[in-house]
This record gives C-alpha cells, sequence and structure tokens, in this order.
C-alpha cells in the first residue's frame, strides 16, 4: 500500500505534462504561423473546452465509476500522447493545431479526475494527504513543459512535444501494471445519469464546489497568462528574461504548496486551509495592478512566487471536501462533475482576460480574477443549515 500513492502521483505527474505543452512552445509556433497575440488564450481554451467535453461525457456515462479506473487512466494517456505529437506535422494549420490539442484535453478528463478516483479508492482516511500530493503531481506536470522549453532551447521546439508524450505514456504504463483497482472501490454497474444531479442537493458537497468553482475562476487564467507578463515587463523595462524558465517556477511553486496544503490537512481541516489560500490568492489579484507595473524584477518575481503558493493550494483541499461530501457509490463521477463546471468556467475568465487586453491596461487585467475568491469564499459561509440525504435507501 505505501508504494500506491507514490506510483499514483508519479504517473499524474507524468502524464498530465501535456496539458500545457502547447503553451510552452507557444512563441515558436507563433513565428512559424504568423500568429496573433490572442492565441495563446484560444490555445488554452481549446484544451480546456475539451476537458470539459470529455468530463461531461464521463460523468453522464459514469465512466470513471462503471470501467476499472486504471485502464481508464492508461488508455486515456496513450490516445492524448499521441494526439499531443500532432502539434508537430509539417503543415498543419492553427485550426488545425486547436482542434487536436481540443482532443488532447478530452481525453486529459481521463487521467486528472480519474487519478483522484484512483486515490480515493486507495485512502479512506487521510484522503487530504493523498490529494494533496496528487494535484502537486498536476501543478508539476502543467509547469514541466516550460521547463523542458528552457533546458532545450538550444534544440528544435519539437523535443519538447516528443518529451511530454513519451512521459505520459509511461505515467498511463505505471497505473495499468503496477496500480490495481483500490480496495475501496464501489463499481456501478448501470447507467446513472441521476448521479449528475443528485450529488449538488448535498449542501456540503455544494458548498465545497462552489467554493472550488470560485478557485478555478483565477488559476488557470492565471497559469495561461504569466508568460504574457513576464514578457510584458520585458519589453516596458526592456530586459533579458528567461520566460520558460520562470513561468515554469511561478507554476511549479504551487505542487509545493499542495503538498504542504495535504500534510497539514491532517491536523488543520481542509475548509480552513481552503480559506486561508483563497483568500491570500484573491489579496494578490487585488495587488496586481500595483507589483506588475512597478520596475523591480525581483520584487514582481516574489509576488509572483507568492501568488503562485497561494493560488493552487486549496485545490486538494476542495477536492477532498467534495470527496468526502459524495455519496460512495458515484465518487468518481461526482468528483468528474466539479472538474466539468469548474474547467467550464475557466475558458470565460481566459477568454475574458483575453477580449480585456486589449480595451484596459495590462496591469489592471488580473483586478477581474479577484471575482473568483470572493465567490468562492461566500460560497463557503454563506450557506442554510445542510440537509441530510438518506443515499444508501435509494
Amino acid at each position: 500500500m505505501k508504494r500506491i500513492l507514490p506510483l499514483i502521483v508519479i504517473s499524474q505527474f507524468l502524464s498530465t505534462s501535456l496539458w500545457f505543452a502547447g503553451n510552452a512552445v507557444i512563441p515558436e509556433l507563433a513565428l512559424a504561423l504568423d500568429l496573433p497575440k490572442e492565441y495563446l488564450g484560444h490555445l488554452t481554451s481549446a484544451v480546456q473546452f475539451g476537458f470539459i467535453t470529455g468530463t461531461l461525457i464521463f460523468a453522464i456515462l459514469t465512466i470513471a465509476d462503471k470501467f476499472s479506473p486504471s485502464k481508464v487512466f492508461f488508455f486515456s494517456s496513450l490516445i492524448a500522447a499521441l494526439l499531443n505529437l500532432a502539434i508537430v506535422f509539417e503543415g498543419i494549420s492553427s485550426f488545425q493545431i486547436l482542434l487536436v490539442r481540443f482532443g488532447l484535453g478530452f481525453f486529459l478528463a481521463g487521467i486528472y479526475p480519474v487519478g483522484m478516483k484512483i486515490a480515493a479508492d486507495y485512502f479512506d482516511k487521510g484522503l487530504g494527504k493523498s490529494l494533496g500530493f496528487l494535484v502537486g503531481a498536476l501543478v508539476l506536470g502543467t509547469a514541466f513543459p516550460h521547463l523542458v522549453r528552457s533546458l532545450t532551447d538550444q534544440l528544435p521546439w519539437e523535443f519538447a512535444i516528443y518529451s511530454t508524450s513519451t512521459l505520459a505514456v509511461l505515467g498511463g504504463l505505471l497505473i495499468l501494471v503496477l496500480v490495481p483497482d483500490g480496495p475501496y472501490r464501489k463499481a456501478s454497474p448501470s447507467f446513472n445519469p441521476s448521479a449528475f444531479f443528485k450529488v449538488f442537493q448535498i449542501q456540503k458537497f455544494r458548498s465545497a464546489a462552489f467554493g472550488y468553482f470560485g478557485h478555478m475562476w483565477e488559476l488557470y487564467a492565471f497559469w495561461a497568462f504569466i508568460p504574457i507578463i513576464l514578457i510584458n515587463f520585458q519589453t516596458l523595462n526592456n530586459l533579458e528574461i528567461n520566460v520558460s524558465f520562470w513561468s515554469f517556477l511561478i507554476i511549479a511553486v504551487g505542487g509545493i504548496s499542495c503538498a504542504l496544503g495535504g500534510l497539514i490537512s491532517q491536523r488543520i481541516s481542509p475548509k480552513t486551509i481552503a480559506t486561508v489560500a483563497l483568500s491570500i490568492s484573491g489579496i494578490c489579484c487585488l495587488l496586481s495592478p500595483l507589483l506588475i507595473i512597478q520596475h523591480s524584477f525581483p520584487i514582481l518575481i516574489l509576488f509572483l512566487l507568492i501568488w503562485g503558493l497561494a493560488v493552487t493550494a486549496d485545490s486538494p483541499m476542495f477536492s477532498t471536501l467534495v470527496a468526502q461530501n459524495a455519496p460512495s457509490d458515484s465518487k468518481g463521477t461526482s468528483l468528474t462533475i466539479v472538474n466539468c463546471i469548474g474547467f467550464g468556467i475557466t475558458i470565460i475568465s481566459i477568454q475574458l482576460l483575453n477580449l480585456m487586453m486589449n480595451h484596459i491596461p495590462n496591469s489592471y487585467l488580473f483586478l477581474i480574477l479577484a471575482l473568483g475568491p470572493i465567490f468562492g469564499l461566500m460560497a463557503m459561509y454563506i450557506s442554510r443549515k445542510p440537509k441530510t440525504i438518506n443515499y444508501a435507501k435509494g
């Protein structure tokens, strides 16, 4: 049992490295295809939209509960890795790139939430710790393509794509071969569309889900626009910055806060940790106009690192609360539902920043993200007395 969590974490890291692989090579793609600056937002949104579509279908068909989660994880990793490779095909158009990134996002729905489902099937107690490490692996996986591109900037940009696809296949194989179905798994043998709606009747589940939605409004938009912040600073101050390396570091540092939050959750309630983290990241949104426009690169990096730590620390805590308050026979479906809606929200925030980037000064752009933490904090505290729903009696 002790080896299971490290295996799930490593596999999650390897397979989710596909997520921002396209973002890491966007400068080269932009140069080769003469892409507008808005394309980065569209590229990220294509993956998010694919993920939403995938999680919606996975949830409605209760795939993570009906079939072996380990096999779902493997086949999803394999197909997503192949779709990732399509970006290097000669003659591919900007629109076709968006299509294959959509497809990749679709099969990420069989990796990220299913990885959490596998962890929940193994760890009934200490779930916060397990999901802390697991979401930390997602964060590192998301950041990893930026590191690959930074370390291999003398090599053709396609190397970053080949590397992430290879790692994703390896991650899927590790789960398939070494992580069988967990002891707490309860299969859902029949199609159960009511699970999609029933879970939101549980007040504690609803509160955790809404808090997560507020967190997601901020998270991926912040991640997607980190290179924009750094490039703008570089241009305004006539500096030479390793944008790929610093983008990696600012995103990756969130993996540390996820793991620490998971460990602390053994002593402090996940709700408390989520509240503190969401509050800090909300404050960062509000302070962004003051700290993004100043002329000190160390101050900018320190601020973005603090923001990077706070913006992810609540994610595993919300997932823990969702898993703990979901019916045991539809836990995988419940996690997938929340992921589906949450990532749908990321498209709205990313595209809103994309639109407003041409209409307001960039220093004020991230004030929009403060709406997410404000909503999430309100959802966690402004709620009615919980109702008890007995699923055992049907």
